[in-house]
């Protein structure tokens, strides 16, 4: 293999030196860890951001979107819709309230929910919508809210899981429903490696939040002792071996495997189960973490445009299927994400060929790979175009770690299968 460094699009891609220090600096601090100041100032700081009442942060997007689904206190049964074409980690809390998932079909230019077939698969029981805004490209909220109105029982929420600082009409992505949720994972805009946080400006459910957020508690020292060593870990050790022989992916899976280091996504939640330290609230070091973030958050999105731009300048005249610009919205770029027919060899071959790990959200209509559609309620078949996007599709990173050396690289890579 002819480089050393890698370029990865998911082991904590947003750290950077303040990162490591403040993260270096709490774990020796165990007092800090569930408890202190940097919980509400998060909170406020979303508020004032979103132009929101209220805002309540929990220990991951999931445990965000659990918490909503609780407050809304649907009928057990009740369909929730979201798209097909998404990660677990969307009908996972519906299943653990007890709901059902309806998938829909989305759409093949920008990935989000289908209007049309919301439209035709929606029923007496479906009680909420979930638009994703996948891959930080918000979704036609025009068209979504048009169907709510015609559906006076049905709920709009925002899964912004993505799309932190995106908008819509000139409207920040989060302000266009009657709640709302984001996440602060390892390969979110912003990462404090696990976190979440969720929105509203109704007072009912704000409060019902504020309720839930407190019977939740906390997750426990170790779980958090986890998570700040995360970043640590990735920068120090497994990332600068990580071509050497294989040596860093090996030790990347070990360190998951005893433990050491949390895996994305748990064994049980590929099954439709729920983990113990789901939900939690969000302890008071990952809030630091977060809000340390969040502070960079307009320098991390201009940093995503620049790389996105590049890549559209650069890849306009190949084979690959490029992200729409959409008409009145603003994308984040969470992933630049393109078609191509040889997609999955694409990003075999840029990681065991040049040190290049490509995303893959999502080779399954519902993802991880091994995630058991079947024990998500998902029916093959039933949404084409997200199965059909599956084979073809590719994501490009836009980090703030990924420089124009980085970006130019993989250009010249892709440009070998034009």
């Amino acid at each position: 293999m002819g480089y050393f460094k890698p370029i990865s699009i998911s082991l904590s891609p947003n750290v950077e030196k303040d990162d490591l220090h403040l993260a270096l600096n709490l774990i020796i601090r165990p007092w800090l860890w569930k408890k202190g100041k940097a919980i509400k100032e998060l909170e406020n700081e979303f508020k004032k951001y979103l132009g929101v009442k209220y805002a309540f942060s929990l220990n991951s997007g999931r445990s965000a979107f659990f918490a909503i689904l609780k407050s809304l206190n649907l009928e057990k049964g009740s369909n929730v819709a979201m798209q097909a074409f998404t990660c677990n980690a969307v009908p996972n809390p519906v299943l653990w309230a007890d709901l059902d998932p309806l998938y829909i079909d989305c759409n093949k230019d920008d990935f989000n929910i289908g209007a049309d077939d919301l439209r035709s698969k929606i029923n007496v029981k479906t009680r909420a919508v979930v638009v994703q805004h996948a891959f930080g490209q918000p979704c036609n909220l025009d068209e979504i809210r048009a169907i709510c109105a015609e559906n006076p029982n049905l709920i709009l929420i925002e899964d912004c899981a993505h799309s932190l600082g995106a908008e819509f009409n000139g409207i920040r992505v989060g302000s266009h429903s009657k709640v709302a949720f984001f996440s602060f994972s390892r390969d979110k805009i912003i990462s404090s490696v696990y976190g979440g946080m969720a929105v509203t400006n109704d007072d009912e459910i704000g409060k019902k939040l504020e309720a839930l957020q407190k019977e939740f508690g906390q997750p426990s020292n170790f779980w958090i002792f986890q998570h700040l060593l995360h970043p640590i870990f990735l920068h120090y050790i497994i990332l600068p071996i990580y071509n050497f022989l294989d040596l860093g992916k090996i030790f990347l899976v070990l360190s998951q495997w005893l433990h050491i280091l949390s895996k994305a996504v748990s064994w049980k939640e590929k099954r439709g189960q729920r983990p113990d330290y789901f939900p939690k609230a969000m302890p008071n070091a990952l809030a630091a973490m977060a809000l340390n973030q969040f502070s960079k958050l307009d320098k991390f999105n201009n940093h995503r445009q620049k790389i996105a731009e590049f890549y559209y300048e650069e890849l306009k005249d190949t084979s690959f299927i490029l992200p729409p610009k959409m008409p009145n919205t603003k994308n984040a770029f969470l992933r630049f994400t393109v078609k191509h027919p040889k997609a999955h060899e694409i990003i075999y071959d840029a990681w065991h060929k040049q040190n290049i790990l490509l995303g893959d959200w999502y080779t399954t209509p519902i993802a991880p790979f091994d995630t058991k559609n079947e024990e998500l309620k998902y029916t093959p078949g039933s949404c084409k175009n997200a199965e059909d996007l599956a084979k073809i599709t590719l994501n490009l990173p836009t980090h703030i770690n990924i420089s124009q050396k980085d970006a130019e690289r993989i250009v010249d890579f892709l440009k070998k299968f034009n």
